[in-house]
């Protein structure tokens, strides 16, 4: 095996992973794009990586050649969701049919087969927390599994090509996505959270913010609504005055309302700008009481 290839692909994967990290985070805290879009950004990125996997090949032997193109499609599936994997799976294969060839619908075949099988894997992850250790591993087995089958679509040829190259192909799925997952998730955990401790720094500065305020407003307030008790026992019952007043009293209790739900916000929720009103906190939403 010529270890200068090896090297190769395995500083294009380390590409992907420095491309996941900057995407990720410039993508999810802001919400320039939604999640379909960023699947849709990485599915492509990661293809194109799978594409240059597949011409930067591996020598195992003189003449013999494999390469790691199932390796991104199946670190994309596993961090960014089956839609990404699927995407990734059919830019690859997109090339794959281009070059032409006996083996052009195995290959493509091979690359779909691998994105389903990272999504089933994927959804075997889900339901256990997170991926782990071993979902990572046991995926790069099942695309061993893969790769085998779609040589049995060559027949003859194909089961010989394989029985030559099994070994490396089995090292570049099994240390490839086992070995490089845990660096895409240790990326996509660490985005998670910072994005929490973000959300909370802003959560507490928002809620010291309302309740200074609302603590401001409630003294003045309190003015208001002793002005006006003292006003209203001044006043004939039946006046146009003394009903303007209880008006008044009403719109000291909805100020009121709107205290208690300042001393109560528990997550953020903004309204969306309207016309020439820029996006604001929804006070109602933010505390609860929608």
């Amino acid at each position: 095996m010529d270890f200068h290839h090896v090297i190769e692909a395995a500083g294009i994967v380390a590409l992907g992973l420095v491309f996941y990290s900057y995407a990720r985070r410039w993508l999810e805290p802001t919400a320039r794009i939604d999640r379909r879009l960023r699947a849709l950004v990485n599915g492509v990125f990661f293809g194109l990586l799978a594409i240059t996997l597949m011409i930067s090949r591996i020598q195992v032997g003189p003449g013999a050649f494999v390469d790691a193109r199932a390796v991104p499609i199946a670190l994309v599936t596993l961090v960014e969701g089956g839609w990404a994997g699927l995407v990734a799976a059919v830019v690859a294969a997109g090339y794959r049919v281009w070059m032409g060839g006996s083996g052009a619908l195995a290959g493509v075949l091979w690359l779909l087969a691998t994105a389903g099988t990272a999504a089933l894997a994927l959804a075997w992850a889900r339901r256990e927390g997170r991926v782990r250790t071993r979902h990572a591993f046991a995926l790069g087995a099942a695309v061993f599994v893969v790769t085998f089958a779609s040589f049995l679509v060559l027949g003859a040829r194909g089961i010989e090509m394989f029985s030559r190259d099994w070994l490396p192909l089995l090292v570049v799925s099994v240390v490839g996505i086992g070995g490089f997952t845990r660096l895409f998730t240790d990326v996509a955990n660490a985005q998670v959270a910072e994005g929490a401790r973000r959300e909370a720094a802003e959560l507490r500065a928002i809620n010291l913010l309302a309740r200074a305020a609302a603590h401001e407003i409630n003294n003045a307030l309190m003015v208001v609504a002793g002005g006006l008790a003292i006003l209203a026992k001044r006043l004939p019952a039946d006046s146009e005055d003394a009903q303007w007043a209880a008006r008044a009293r009403e719109g000291v209790n909805s100020v009121k309302d709107i205290i208690t739900r300042m001393n109560s916000i528990t997550q953020i929720e903004a309204v969306p700008a309207h016309g020439m009103l820029p996006p604001m906190l929804d006070i109602r939403k933010s505390s609860g009481s929608e």
